[in-house]
């Protein structure tokens, strides 16, 4: 039976969730929503991992990558809800100025389509 890396990263991802979670459960680790926190976490790390970063994933990955890491300060006290939503609008921000420097790429189907059709990609520059 021969597995490739994506079976071996669900493995491991399982076995962290799990220890997470039965330490959380007999109170070594504080209480936190591990399936909601490293889903957050996973879907940003997903984002700019398997479509690679442009100008659309640096917002979207970064964005979930930093709502998850907030995510457990709130859960663990560190923060109130008050305080992580007025940095999650920060962060936003942030993040769509940096997508707007030369240096991060625009997303691959914006250039396909900006050579399929030449007349719209002139008016959205």
């Amino acid at each position: 039976m021969s597995g490739g890396k994506g079976s071996l990263a669900i493995a491991v991802i399982l076995i962290a969730v799990g220890t997470c979670w039965l330490l959380s459960t007999i109170g070594v680790m504080p209480q936190i929503n591990w399936l909601w926190t490293l889903g957050l976490g996973l879907t940003g790390g997903l984002i700019l991992g398997l479509i690679g970063v442009d100008k659309v994933t640096i917002v979207a990955g970064s964005f979930f990558i930093v709502t998850s890491i907030l995510s457990v300060l709130r859960q663990t006290g560190r923060i109130t809800f008050d305080v992580e939503v007025p940095i999650l609008v920060i962060t936003s921000g942030v993040l769509l100025i940096i997508s707007r420097m030369p240096a991060i790429p625009k997303p691959k189907w914006l250039l396909e389509d900006a050579i399929s059709n030449p007349d719209t990609a002139k008016s959205n520059d």
